[in-house]
C-alpha cells in the first residue's frame, strides 16, 4: 500500500438502530474499526490534516443510471447482477446514504484545511499531494460478514487488493449518470463544480 494512504469504508445503515459501522487501515497495517459515525469523521479528518491521503468508501449506491428508454430507468446498473440499486434493500440504503454521506463530508470538511481537495478520479487523486478520494463499496451475498464493521473491513480489503490501480477493478460500467456523491460534495462544500453531478465514481466489489 502507498506509504501515505489510509483506506476507510463506512457500512451505511441507521445510526439510531446501531446499523452503522466502519473500518480503516493505514500504511502501518494497524486496523481501526468502529461503530460511531462521529468517530469516523474525526478519524478521517485527523489523517487528512496530518498530510496523509485518504480513500473513503461508502457501502451504498453513490450514483444512479440515466437512460433514454423510460422502461429502463430503474434497471440495475451494469455489473450489479441481482443486487439492483432500485430494489428494496438498495433503495433503503441509498436514501440513508444520502443524509449520512453528506453529514460525514460536512463534518470532515469543517475539520480539515480548506486547501485540501476531494476527488472522484483516481489519477487526479494519485497525482495530488494529499486529500480525499471518494468511492463506492459493493459488498453483497456470500461476501458479507457478520456485522457492519466487518462488512466495512471486507470492502477496505477489496480496495487494498485492487491497488496500485483500483480503476482496473471498477465493478460498475455506466457513463450517463446522476451522481449522488457529486451532490453531497457540492452540498458539503468540497466542490463548486456542477459537472460532478454527472460523474460516476469508482465502485469496488468484494
Amino acid at each position: 500500500m502507498p506509504s501515505r494512504l489510509w483506506i476507510f469504508c463506512a457500512d451505511i445503515g441507521s445510526v439510531k438502530a446501531g446499523r452503522f459501522g466502519w473500518f480503516g487501515a493505514g500504511p502501518d497495517g494497524r486496523p481501526v474499526p468502529g461503530s460511531s459515525i462521529e468517530d469516523l469523521a474525526g478519524a478521517v479528518a485527523e489523517r487528512i490534516a496530518s498530510g496523509a491521503k485518504v480513500a473513503l468508501g461508502f457501502e451504498c449506491p453513490l450514483y444512479v443510471p440515466l437512460r433514454d428508454d423510460p422502461m429502463l430507468l430503474t434497471k440495475a446498473r451494469a455489473g450489479e447482477g441481482n443486487r439492483s440499486w432500485s430494489a428494496g434493500a438498495g433503495c433503503g440504503v441509498l436514501a440513508t446514504g444520502l443524509v449520512e454521506v453528506t453529514w460525514l463530508l460536512e463534518q470532515i470538511r469543517t475539520k480539515t484545511p480548506k486547501a485540501v481537495a476531494a476527488y472522484l478520479n483516481w489519477k487526479a487523486f494519485e497525482a495530488s499531494h494529499g486529500g480525499l478520494f471518494l468511492w463506492e463499496a459493493f459488498v453483497s451475498g456470500k461476501a458479507k460478514g457478520h456485522g457492519h464493521a466487518q462488512d466495512a473491513e471486507i470492502a477496505v480489503r477489496a480496495f487494498q487488493a485492487a491497488l496500485p490501480n483500483p480503476e482496473l477493478s471498477n465493478a460498475i460500467a455506466e457513463t450517463r449518470v446522476l451522481s449522488l456523491i457529486g451532490a453531497s460534495m457540492l452540498r458539503a462544500g468540497w466542490s463548486t463544480n456542477a459537472h460532478q453531478l454527472s460523474e460516476p465514481c469508482l465502485v469496488i466489489k468484494a
